[in-house]
């Protein structure tokens, strides 16, 4: 690939190559779901894997809640 650019190619790239945050797979109430760890038993949803179609649907279940997934309770914040 070429890119033709006055900017410098440093601040082309600048911030292009990010560590992606440690992601799980975890199962919550039978749904396998890809977490954000955040702390001790707490994570934030990334995305629903494998979960029965209208459990897309439920708020609790969203990307970006916050999930207890030690005891599967689901938690908005």
């Amino acid at each position: 690939m070429i890119l033709y650019s006055i900017i410098s190619a440093d601040q082309v790239w600048e911030g292009a190559i990010k560590a992606s945050p440690p992601f799980r797979e975890v199962t919550v109430q039978g749904i396998v779901m890809q977490v954000e760890p955040l702390d001790e038993g707490r994570a934030r949803i990334v995305r629903l894997l494998q979960c029965p179609l209208h459990r897309y649907l439920e708020p609790g279940l969203a990307p970006g809640q916050i999930i207890s997934y030690a005891s599967g309770e689901p938690g908005g914040s």
